[in-house]
């Protein structure tokens, strides 16, 4: 093993560890002009190996002994040609509240990126959760800066100890998918450093490969092309020794190579041209110095020589007898293992009353099951975190095995989101039913048919698809695009939609990924087969003893949500079956915040998120009590639509004349609760467990490292189970023309205690935390003076109180 890998192998390099810089030098002079521009323009995949299924490529230079670089997609999985571990997305991870766990999962991706032939990982990624609507939210951590900072310094370490390369994303104010190529986020200094920033520091300190800068604009400079966040802040203030990539598609002039961007992706022929030709030209008429070049190519070399990729290369060309690093081979047990950990412990217990949770006795003999996901799970959000799972595990058929021999457990869609295919009496042409062994012979349809619904009223259209781009148009306008990964054997788009009775335009459009091959599915829930669902599950649940709902949204990337309603009137499902089984537990497959109607008629809220391949597993488990919920909210779940920061203000969400302004500051999830004393749904932090925790006898130490709590934590229950202590720091008497919040999170452990049993327990503040970023100062200052401490186990929920004297 050479040193490189070693250090690796042992958790992670960080950039000053970077070795033989006189070697990567050496190369880089031994490089012709179009060697060196083949680094800083990617392409979107290797034209000779075009099963390997990549995001990205670079060819590397074959006479010199220099590798290529193959990058995947992979916040919560590699996607590649070939299945990969399905995790639980990240926003599960994160509210584990499990730093050892961040890193276990970041080494499944890192395993599986270099056993898939992969070499570069694009995670993790660390914007904030700033809005609930945004789309992506469910493949990021949290509202909160410190969580963002301990979870991808972790989840970056886990990656390249497995010896892949780790790309944090998306640098920088990335935190909406509404016009996210144009729009300009207006961010104050303030709010910039404190809120957004620390996540990608901490990933930087972590030694962080690559860093890829986001399409947005940044207080109106391309993020690509910022010299102030990509040199100024990432590689002066925060020491990055790693390479700057474009988003796909964020590059905008050949000049961002100066303001530092290193590689310009996917580049031509899929892509613009930025740091192809133009660049060539540029350097060439002496308008770009070739030292700008130079500067890029030796970074990115840099790295692969951190991680052992040169190891074969050579200015005399390539070193006979060498071969690469070793590549591992798939270990999908053990990736199981910690996908399942994932998802139980991520898993957040929002509401149980009487009991309800964990099934014992007879309510854990007679179940029926309500929903869709029960029988296709939603293991995954959409876009370039949509992957093949290795394996599935299917809520139902995991509860009926846990249930028993003679245990009663029915399902019942309630409401059937997939619907069946819509017959030629109702579609002109005939059915659109092209699965299995009549799939298409293309790569891509479009046709235009005529529809005719029977009656009036709400329907559900539902496009199923093998892994494409989709789109449905009804009368002309576009009702669904793309889709959640409900897998069972395609993935699913649906739409409510409108419809009166008689003839109706609708237009089908797929794009799929696998050449020559294409399979497509039309199919519909009629308002008579929607009352006649709800009417069956709601029969069942009167019958069982206990009804578990299965209910799901569909985050995705490219698009943001216009409510926080769960979609297709899956409240008004909750509602019919609470009210015929007061027993009825409800279990949410969401990629963020929801509204709950229903709450109160509930006994249980289960939140899974979308919990990967082995989410059906966990839910049983977790139903059952063989696993203990031990997650906590990264993230305040509003009341509703009109309780949030962003009610009422467009320019905060989604902008306007396409501008969005950060009027907020730092007053970002929780502080902007506190700071309106504004009431929620469930607060940040807040979780449930199958046992209860009291906190007794705080002491607060405060010395020039920081400030320490000291408390006693102790399980009253009759379960063991996970709790989340929380260390909450007031304002500086002795700040004054800076934004401060009314607490802060500055502190948080996890701790597992038996029935009965108590601990002591010390959560370490550091530095950081005490400080406040000074605008007129441009740097980080002590907030001194008499401070207030918190401790408890959620933002609003906090049984302890103290004060210290903060000095300078």
């Amino acid at each position: 093993m050479s040193t490189g890998l070693a250090a690796f192998a042992a958790g992670g390099l960080t950039a000053q560890a970077a070795a033989s810089p006189g070697g990567v030098a050496a190369l880089v002079s031994a490089m012709t002009l179009d060697e060196k521009l083949s680094f800083v323009q990617g392409r979107w995949d290797d034209p000779q190996q075009q099963t390997v299924g990549e995001s990205g490529y670079v060819p590397g230079v074959p006479r010199l002994g220099i590798p290529p670089l193959r990058l995947t997609d992979g916040p919560a999985g590699v996607r590649a040609a070939r299945p990969a571990t399905a995790m639980p997305v990240p926003v599960a991870l994160a509210s584990s509240f499990d730093d050892g766990l961040a890193r276990e999962y970041g080494r499944v991706l890192g395993r599986d990126a270099r056993a898939l032939g992969m070499d570069v990982v694009l995670a993790p990624m660390v914007n904030t959760i700033r809005v609930p609507y945004a789309g992506r939210n469910f493949e990021a951590y949290s509202e909160d800066p410190l969580v963002n900072s301990r979870t991808v310094a972790q989840a970056v370490k886990g990656i390249q100890s497995a010896g892949a390369i780790a790309t944090t994303k998306h640098f920088a104010a990335n935190n909406q998918e509404t016009e996210r190529g144009t729009i300009n986020a207006e961010v104050g200094e303030q709010a910039l450093q404190e809120i957004e920033l620390p996540g990608f520091e901490a990933a930087a300190k972590a030694g962080t490969g690559a860093v890829m800068c986001s399409y947005n604009q940044l207080n109106g400079q391309h993020s690509c092309g910022n010299s102030t966040l990509l040199n100024s802040i990432l590689r002066q203030q925060w020491g990055f020794g790693g390479w700057v990539m474009s988003d796909w598609g964020a590059t905008h002039s050949p000049t961002d190579i100066v303001h530092g961007l290193d590689q310009d992706m996917p580049g031509a022929p899929r892509g613009d041209d930025f740091f192809g030709a133009p660049l060539k030209t540029a350097i060439q008429n002496g308008s770009i110095p070739v030292t700008a070049l130079d500067g890029s190519v030796r970074r990115i070399l840099g790295v692969m020589e951190r991680f052992g990729l040169l190891r074969c290369a050579s200015t005399k060309g390539p070193r006979a007898g060498c071969t690469p690093p070793a590549r591992p081979a798939l270990d999908t047990a053990a990736d199981d293992r910690v996908a399942q950990k994932v998802a139980e412990d991520g898993a957040v217990l929002l509401r149980n009353t009487g009991g309800a949770l964990p099934l014992t006795g007879a309510a854990a003999r007679s179940i029926a099951l309500v929903g869709t996901p029960a029988t296709q799970p939603v293991i995954g959000g959409g876009g370039s975190s949509e992957l093949a799972p290795t394996s599935l595990t299917v809520p139902r058929d995991e509860i009926v095995k846990r249930a028993g021999t003679g245990a009663d457990v029915s399902y019942h869609p309630g409401l059937n989101t997939t619907g069946t295919v819509i017959p030629g009496s109702a579609l002109s042409g005939g059915p659109i039913d092209f699965t299995g062994a009549n799939a298409l012979p293309v790569s891509s349809y479009d046709q235009t048919r005529t529809l005719t619904a029977p009656e009036d009223g709400d329907y559900l259209l539902t496009l199923r698809s093998t892994l494409s781009t989709t789109s449905l148009k009804v009368d002309g306008k576009e009702v669904t695009a793309g889709g959640s990964l409900r897998f069972d054997a395609l993935k699913n788009a649906t739409a409510r939609v409108h419809l009166t009775k008689g003839t109706h335009s609708i237009t089908v459009q797929a794009t799929g990924y696998i050449p020559g091959r294409l399979e497509l599915q039309l199919n519909w829930t009629t308002p008579t087969q929607a009352r006649a669902d709800l009417d069956t599950a709601v029969t069942a649940a009167k019958k069982a003893k206990t009804a578990v709902v299965f209910a799901y949204d569909e985050g995705t990337e490219g698009a943001d949500r216009s409510t926080l309603a769960l979609p297709y009137g899956q409240d008004a499902m909750i509602s019919a079956v609470a009210k015929a089984n007061p027993n009825t537990v409800v279990v949410l497959n969401t990629g963020s915040a929801v509204t709950m109607p229903w709450l109160k008629q509930v006994s249980g809220v289960l939140d899974m998120y979308y919990p990967g391949q082995m989410g059906g597993a966990a839910t049983a488990r977790l139903l059952f009590g063989d696993a203990a919920p031990g997650g906590r909210l990264t993230q305040t779940f509003p009341l509703d639509d009109a309780h949030t920061m962003v009610r009422g203000d467009p320019h905060r969400f989604p902008g306007v004349n396409g501008q969005e302004t950060y009027s907020e500051g730092v007053y970002v999830g929780y502080r902007w609760y506190d700071q309106q004393k504004q009431k929620t749904l469930f607060p940040f932090g807040h979780g449930l467990s199958y046992t209860n925790f009291a906190y007794s006898g705080l002491k607060v130490r405060s010395d020039r490292h920081g400030l320490s709590a000291a408390f006693t934590i102790t399980n009253t229950g009759k379960r063991a189970g996970d709790e989340v202590p929380q260390v909450y720091l007031g304002a500086s008497p002795n700040v004054h023309g800076a934004q401060q919040a009314v607490r802060s999170l500055a502190g948080y452990g996890k701790v597992h205690l038996r029935p009965g049993q108590s601990r002591r327990v010390t959560i370490a503040v550091a530095p950081r935390r005490l400080q406040y970023w000074d605008a007129t100062r441009h740097a980080w200052t002590t907030g001194t003076g008499t401070r207030d401490i918190w401790v408890g186990p959620s933002s609003q929920n906090l049984p302890l109180h103290g004060k210290t004297t903060v000095l300078h």
